[in-house]
Order: C-alpha cells, then structure tokens, then sequence
C-alpha cells in the first residue's frame, strides 16, 4: 500500500464520526430486517409444490425458485443516497450503472447468469433531461452486464421525493437470472484452506454514501479537487464495477474449483460471512486501497473497524476457490486487478489481519 495511505495504520481504538451517526445503523437495520423476513418468508408456503417453489432461505445475495428444469433467480436493489450526489453535480448518466451493478453482481453471487431487468423511478418532477442521462446509464449498465431492460415504472411523488433544485429521484430496479440446477454456487463447499481472491472495485461503489458525503462536504464542495486532482463529483460519480462478464467465466471455465461469491456492498467485508457461516475467513493482505477511503477516514476520523463493516476498501468482489491459478487469469483477461487477498480457517470469524480488525 503506497506511503499516502498509511492513514489506515496504527490509529488505536478511538473513534469519531461512524455509519451510524451519519444517519444509517447496521446493526438495526439488520434487526430490522429479520423481523419483516420472519413475516415474509411464510410466503413460500402460498406456491410449495408449484412452479415457482423457493428453494432456498432469505438472505443469501439473490434467491432462486423452481422452474422447469432450471432455477429462476431473483436480486432487487438501488442507488441510494448517490442520487444526492448525482444531483449536486447535475449528472445523471451513470446513476443507471450503479443501479444494474447492484442488482447483476448480486445475482452471479450464486452462480447465476442475469438475463433481463425491470426499473423502477420515482421522480418528484418529471425531468426530460433527468430521465435522457438516466437512460443513457442504463443502456450502458446493459451492455456491461448483458442483460435486457424490458420493462419499468415511472411515478412522480412530489409529495415524497424531495430533492435539489426539485431534481430529486430514486432509482431502482429488479432482475432476473438463470442457473442450471446443478451449477449453483451457495458456500456450502467452502472449507478451511479456500483461498480468498479479492476483486478490484472502481472506488466507493455504491453503499456508505450517507456516511461519506456527511464528512466530505463538510470541506469540500462538489466540483472541488480532491488531493489527487479529481473533483469530488468524478470520484463519487464513479460507477459501480460490474463483474457479470469475469465471473461468468470463471465458472464456465473453472466451475468445480469455485466454492463461494461475495459482492461486497453495504455491510462491507460483513458480506463474506453470508456465505457460509460454519467458517472463518481471514484477510492477510488487501489490493491497494482507493485514494477516497483513507480521505473519508480522515476527514470523519473514522476507526478502521468501521471502515471496513461499511465500504468496500478497494475489493468489490471475492472469489472464494481452492486454487486461485485460472480465477486470476481470467479476472486479468478482463483487466481486472486481482489477488489472493486472505484464505478460509476455522475461526467463525472475519479477520482483518493487516489492520488488526475482526468482524
């Protein structure tokens, strides 16, 4: 890790601002979460023994149902605050790739190939331009992902969306994926001595906004250089790497040898443990970490800890396999940057080992 990052190092265990004072609790939410899944999943009982079927719990990256001889696999997700952003700079036209981004690599996280995509937008005005520069994100989504948009909704809400200049939005979607029965990826085969390959991200993705932008725009405004010369609008702006294409790769050319896939999103290196829970996944040693993490850390004085349980640290996918040989060829056909980031124990933990973080 180059010398203008070592923020990250030797800090001790005090903490300023965190995820939670920003405005977004983890911890609560996921409470939350379990209360209304509790509820929900008794829905599984309206189509048992029909086409349809779930086959699989709630909580996982992406669900799949019975049919026919295939799984159908199903990912819902949006933006976030990133429309915020979007809307302090007036640039619209890579919302729709973080939005496709947040949906597809959810869906390869069980081995699936996404095939199509209905949006959702909520405007409190609508906007000609607004809605041209989204389509031209979506578009490119599409095409980085392969998939089709076939559908969506468009509301105006002016009474419940509130934004910039009345340019306020949210943007989400759903898509839909396929898998062979027999080619699912759940975790299940994960066991001590996988390797962890870790998967460049593009930068800050889209999950922690709400604590990035509160500390950020507390000195810079949004066209503002940041140290190393992009404005803050290029950095956050920066779409959502879509790892659709890679993955589908590694499994089609390596399949046997991929025991698990974790999109790192919101919850950060939290997400491995979705995988399999029996485990423990130990990182020795991260890709470099984007410039903009060690300024958040900075600017909000922020534990390393937090750091790690809210943004992706410059890793915004893993690939857990026995042998990483063909997973590292592939992700560099793709020119992606990849490495073998930490390796699968027995703990039941997540250890950061570098920064002396457990999880």
């Amino acid at each position: 890790m180059a010398s203008e990052h070592n923020y990250l190092h030797n800090r001790g265990e005090k903490m300023g601002m965190t995820y939670s004072k920003a405005g977004v609790d983890i911890d609560r939410e996921a409470a939350s979460i379990k209360c209304l899944v509790d509820i929900i999943k008794k829905s599984f009982e309206f189509r048992r023994g029909k086409p349809g079927e779930p086959k699989s719990e709630i909580g996982h990256f992406a669900n799949f149902i019975e049919f026919d001889d295939k799984y159908l696999v199903l990912s819902s997700d949006g933006v976030g605050t990133k429309v915020l952003v979007a809307q302090l700079a007036n640039k619209y036209d890579t919302i729709g790739i973080d939005m496709i981004a947040m949906n597809v690599n959810d869906i390869i996280c069980i081995g699936a190939e996404p095939i199509a995509l209905v949006d959702y937008l909520a405007m409190e005005k609508i906007d000609p331009e607004i809605m041209r520069e989204l389509g031209i994100g979506l578009l490119e989504g599409a095409r980085q992902a392969d998939i089709a948009i076939v559908g969506g909704e468009t509301a105006t809400l002016k009474d419940m969306i509130k934004g910039i200049d009345h340019k306020g939005f949210d943007l989400a979607g759903a898509a839909l994926g396929f898998v062979e029965k027999n080619r699912l990826v759940l975790g299940d085969k994960i066991e001590p001595g996988d390797k962890i390959i870790g998967l460049a991200s593009s930068g800050i993705h889209t999950n922690g906004l709400t604590l990035a932008r509160k500390v950020i725009f507390e000195k810079y405004t949004i066209n503002e250089k940041l140290p190393w010369k992009k404005t803050v609008a290029e950095e956050l702006l920066t779409p959502t790497r879509i790892y659709v294409k890679p993955v589908l790769d590694m499994l089609k050319k390596d399949f046997n040898n991929i025991h698990g896939l974790a999109h790192i999103t919101g919850g950060g290196f939290l997400n491995i443990k979705r995988l399999n829970k029996n485990v423990g996944y130990n990182i020795k040693k991260l890709l470099p970490i984007p410039k903009i993490f060690s300024e958040i850390q900075k600017l909000g004085d922020i534990d390393e800890k937090e750091m790690f349980r809210t943004f992706n640290m410059g890793v915004g996918f893993c690939v857990i396999a026995e042998k990483e040989k063909e997973v590292m060829k592939i992700a560099k056909k793709y020119n992606i940057e990849a490495s073998v980031i930490g390796d699968v124990d027995s703990t039941k933990k997540i250890l950061i080992e570098e920064y002396d973080v457990e999880l």
